[in-house]
This record gives C-alpha cells, sequence and structure tokens, in this order.
C-alpha cells in the first residue's frame, strides 16, 4: 500500500497540490491503525459471519456473534467519519485515504464491512442532493456511523431495468411523501447493528412518465425522526424475508416492503435516477475496491499454504536435498497461480487508488482543467474498475481454491469461503455485462472516443518518455502496440455499430477486459519504472515488484491476442437462433 501511495502514484504531493492538507506520516498513520482495527476486531469474526449467518426474528435481523459489538467500536473508534466532510463531523481525509481503509476491511471480513460501506455511499448522495435541512437531519449521524444507510433500487419484477420499477411516492399535504412498495437484494436493509436505518428509494410519483425520466428519489427512515432528530416509532418499513445465499452469510440481504413510509424528496422530482448515480456510481468503485480486498485475501492464504504444504518433490534444480517431499511453492504451476493473483491485486491496487486520487482532484483542484480531466477518467474507468476488478477477483479466489488442492473445498482452511464471498462481486452493482456495455456504448463510442483517448494518450506519452531505456523495453513496445490495436478496434466497432445493433452487445465484454488488461499494463510499467529508477538502493520487497510486473507482461498481458480476435467476431454467429434453439 504504502509502495503505491506513496513511491509510485505520489499521492500526498498529489493531494496537496489540490489543496488537501495532508502529508505521508498522517496518511500511514491513519491506515496503520486501520490495519489494526480490521485485524484484531474485525478479522477474527469472519468465520463467525459465514458458520452462523443472519436471522430474521420478527421483523429485526439479528446480526452474527460480536458483529454489534464490533460495530460499537468501529463508531467509537470514528473510523466511519474518517473521510466525511468536517462541517458533519468527519474527519476530512480525502478519498484515497477511505479507499484504503476500505480494502482492508473488505479483506478482513467483508460480510461485515457491508454494513459500513452503504452508509458511505448514502452520505455521499445525500450530500451532493439533498437540501440544506435534510443534510442537517440525516448527515452527521450517517457519518458518525450512529446511522447506517442503504440504496433501494431494484424490484422482483425489473432487476436492472429500473425503468420498470413500480414503487409509488404520494404526496401528503405537509411536504413529504408517502412510499409504498416491494424492494429486492437490499444489503443491510434490517440489522440490529445501529439506531436507525436511512433508506435511499427510487419510486414514481402518482404523474410521472414512464421509464427512467419517471424516477424520482426519496430518503425514508426505517424509524420516524422527530425535530429534534431523534428516532422515535417505526417507520413503514419491513423486513419480509433475508436471501439464502451461496456467500456473505453474515451480510443480510432483504426484501423490503414499504407500506406508507414516510419519505422526503431528494432533489428534483423526476430526476432521482441521475441524483441516486452518485451513490451508485460511487458503489461501482467500492466493488472494485471490495473486489481488491477479496483478491488480496485469497493470495495471502494460498501464499502461506503453498509454503507450508510440504508435498511431491519439486524440479531437481529446486529440490532440498535429504528429505522426501518439497514445498508445493517450488512446482511451477503453483508459482503461476499464486503470481497470477499477485499480478491481479497489486495492477488492481494501483489502478484503484489512482482512481481514488481522481475523486480528489475532482473535488477539491482548484483548477477546472484538472475537475474536468478527473470527471473524464472516473466516467471512462468506473465500469473497468467495477467489472474488470471483480471478474479478476473471481479468478483469484478459483486459483487459490485451486492452490489448496483438496484443502481448497473444504472449510477448514478458508479458501471456499472466501470463493463463495466473492462470486458476488461481477453481479452486484450492474452486472459484469451491464458494466461493459456502458463503457463500449456510452463512456467510448458516444463521445466519439473523446475520454478513452484522453487516457490513450495519457499512457502513450508515457511509454514515449520510456524511449532509450532498454531495461523498460518489454514494457514500452508493449504499451505502444496494443494502444495501436486498441484504436484501430476502436475505429472499426464504431463503424460497424452503425448498421448493426448487435454489435456493441457482441464486443462489449471483450473490449472491456481488452482495456482492463491496458489499463493494469499501464500502471505495472509505472510500477517497475519506479524500481528500477531506484538502482541500487532498491530492497528485496521492491524487487518483488519489478518480478510480478515482469509476469505480468509475460504470462497474461498475452490474452490481450484473443481478447482482439474476440471483439471483431461476427454478431451473426453469436446471434444465431439455431444455436440455442434446443
Amino acid at each position: 500500500m504504502q509502495f503505491v501511495l506513496h513511491e509510485v502514484l505520489d499521492a500526498a504531493a498529489t493531494l496537496q497540490g489540490a489543496g488537501i492538507d495532508i502529508d505521508i506520516d498522517t496518511i500511514d498513520g491513519v491506515i496503520e491503525g486501520a490495519g489494526d482495527f480490521c485485524a484484531r476486531v474485525v478479522a477474527p469474526l469472519n468465520t463467525v459471519g459465514d458458520r452462523d449467518g443472519c436471522r430474521l426474528v420478527g421483523d429485526t435481523v439479528v446480526t452474527p456473534p460480536g458483529f454489534k459489538k464490533a460495530y460499537d467500536q468501529y463508531v467509537a473508534g470514528g473510523w466511519p467519519a474518517v473521510d466525511c466532510d468536517v462541517e458533519h463531523g468527519g474527519g476530512g481525509m480525502p478519498s484515497t485515504v477511505g479507499s484504503v481503509i476500505k480494502e482492508m476491511l473488505a479483506s478482513a471480513n467483508p460480510s461485515w464491512t457491508l454494513y459500513t460501506s452503504l452508509s458511505a455511499g448514502a452520505y455521499r448522495c445525500l450530500n451532493a442532493n439533498a437540501s440544506e435541512a435534510l443534510k442537517r437531519r440525516y448527515l452527521p449521524n450517517l457519518a458518525s456511523g450512529k446511522w447506517t444507510g442503504t440504496m433501494c433500487l431494484t424490484e422482483p419484477h425489473c432487476g436492472t431495468d429500473l425503468g420498470l420499477l413500480t414503487t409509488r411516492a404520494v404526496p401528503a399535504d405537509d411536504g413529504s411523501y408517502r412510499i409504498s412498495g416491494t424492494k429486492m437484494f437490499i444489503t443491510s436493509g434490517e440489522h440490529d447493528l445501529a439506531e436507525n436505518i436511512v433508506h435511499l428509494v427510487l419510486a414514481r410519483t402518482p404523474d410521472s412518465p414512464k421509464g427512467t425520466r419517471g424516477i424520482s428519489l426519496f430518503v425514508v427512515p426505517k424509524r420516524t425522526i422527530d425535530s429534534a432528530g431523534t428516532p422515535g416509532d417505526r417507520n413503514g418499513v419491513y423486513c419480509d424475508s433475508i436471501e439464502n445465499k451461496m456467500g456473505l452469510h453474515g451480510s443480510a440481504t432483504c426484501v423490503l416492503r414499504f407500506d406508507n413510509a414516510v419519505g422526503h424528496l431528494v432533489g428534483e422530482v423526476n430526476k432521482g435516477l441521475a441524483a441516486m448515480f452518485v451513490m451508485m456510481n460511487g458503489a461501482r468503485l467500492g466493488t472494485g475496491v471490495q473486489a481488491l480486498g477479496m483478491n488480496e485475501v485469497a493470495n495471502q492464504k494460498a501464499l502461506t499454504y503453498a509454503r507450508e504444504r510440504i508435498q511431491s518433490r519439486a524440479p531437481e534444480s529446486r529440490r532440498t536435498p535429504n528429505q522426501a517431499a518439497d514445498p508445493i511453492i517450488d512446482q511451477p504451476d503453483v508459482r503461476r497461480m499464486l503470481l497470477t493473483q499477485k499480478s491481479w491485486s497489486g495492477g488492481s491496487r494501483l489502478f484503484l487508488y489512482w482512481l481514488a486520487l481522481q475523486v480528489d482532484l475532482r473535488k477539491s483542484s482548484a483548477d477546472p482543467s484538472v475537475r474536468e480531466y478527473a470527471e473524464d477518467m472516473l466516467s471512462l474507468l468506473t465500469p473497468v474498475a467495477k467489472a474488470f476488478v471483480s471478474d479478476r477477483a473471481v479468478d483469484s479466489a478459483s486459483l487459490g481454491m485451486q492452490v489448496h488442492g483438496g484443502a481448497g473445498y473444504i472449510a477448514d482452511y478458508g479458501a471456499e469461503q472466501t470463493f463463495r464471498d466473492t462470486r458476488i462481486l461481477p453481479i452486484y452493482e450492474g452486472t459484469n455485462g451491464v458494466q461493459s456495455h456502458d463503457l463500449l456504448q456510452r463512456k467510448v463510442l458516444s463521445d466519439g472516443g473523446r475520454r478513452f483517448k484522453q487516457f490513450v494518450e495519457m499512457v502513450s506519452g508515457y511509454a514515449q518518455t520510456l524511449d532509450g531505456r532498454q531495461e523498460m523495453d518489454l514494457f514500452r513496445v508493449a504499451l505502444i502496440t496494443l494502444a495501436g490495436e486498441i484504436d484501430t478496434l476502436v475505429t472499426d466497432l464504431a463503424r460497424w455499430a452503425q448498421d448493426d445493433d448487435c454489435r456493441v452487445g457482441t464486443s462489449a465484454v471483450d473490449f472491456l477486459n481488452l482495456v482492463g488488461y491496458y489499463v493494469l499494463a499501464y500502471f505495472w510499467a509505472r510500477a517497475a519504472d519506479t524500481v528500477l529508477q531506484l538502482g541500487d538502493q532498491a530492497t528485496d520487497f521492491h524487487r518483488q515488484q519489478l518480478a510480478i510486473a515482469r509476469f505480468y507482461f509475460d504470462k497474461l498481458l498475452p490474452d490481450t491476442f484473443s481478447l482482439l480476435v474476440r471483439a471483431r467476431s461476427d454478431t451473426r454467429i453469436l446471434m444465431d437462433d439455431a444455436a440455442i434453439a434446443f
């Protein structure tokens, strides 16, 4: 983490340039404290949460043993408020620091962490869109963690297609609304950790137009709030059931019924989807960070096992004399799996921390051009952060099980729990197919590739600076070559899509993965460059990062050749009804 923040990205200087008063020692102090909390308090509850799960008792969800005490410690330590605004009682830390903390929380206990993560999103959404009165009512309590938040979009009949939602919001005489309808797959929709839960709900007013143009956003608390800001009686919000899931057993995923519940409009009528996108995009970036945390813990478990497991003889050049077997880490294929995990986690960390810096630059920089560039990069790359990183986390968790062999398939070692917990990531916050379509159609083709060209120009400009440095030729040539291939592909896809309405859907997933490989290649090249410039001052850790970067370019980046071919495949073959008729 420190290597990425301080040596590769120079985060403190970047933040200071945006007017944020922070230094390296402050950043390190906060993340060291968070790491201690995660290891000492949160991580020991991971297996407990998986084993015991949540229980619905009446209309209240009882969380696994120890979850409530850990949450109380989390609040007492001020951790929910670290990157919230000072005016709401927050610590005022940049989002970059908050992302590092969220990664550690996800590694330690993803189920428990979900009770905290959507609260941060609700805070940001209300801060960006709510009236001053609503901000005063909700933001200090969300910042402190005294209250938690949710995001209520999906309904049983419509899934991702929010234009079909039917939850209704009827105006009342006092300026509030009465919300009625059913929402499903609501993470942390009901629990016993906090005194109130703040639901952000998409609904329709009686005279709203059809489709997404008729959606409004409402804030609906679990308990009504009096004039002094104190929670009172139960509002008309009820948990009808909790989902029986493959993983994340300690996280309550709820079916919520809103029955004439009192809510208040956030922003303008019929502009709710735009307002909610603040939370949705934050959740997509958060999914990437969660995936990074899960990737990291999958690798840590596999690496520990591979070092300790003595089984079979290694290749002769790696054998330990006078013993019957060797650690499996000396098997080439085990090395391949471990280094693949490390490539995904290290590259994702470089990428996601850089994106977190863009969030801070967008918010705080005094330079309009810097803010605009940061916004462009976030708009372009958020789908990649969500989809590419989460798919790689699933790959990594699967590899972790494979490294464990038979031990990976049983519960004792935790590898199978990591896989089960990780598998949801490509599904929620918009499936990865949806993210791929968003990237290609809305973020690349819709503006003639303007934003994408900005990113490619940044990478290509960096690659040109490596000219003449023989030790960086591997990285420079690959970046320049791949940039040309992707540029030609984008031009062709734009032309083909004009006459083929299936073209985007056929090519989108391969295109997003291609961009993901390219993005991580850029950041691994920067990491390698950082190490090589240290010369004799490089430590064993630095040399490890250089070795992983070389592995990524040698073993993983060649996958882009097949992606380039598949992205050009004939849509008629994919859409041929004969292939699925039976």
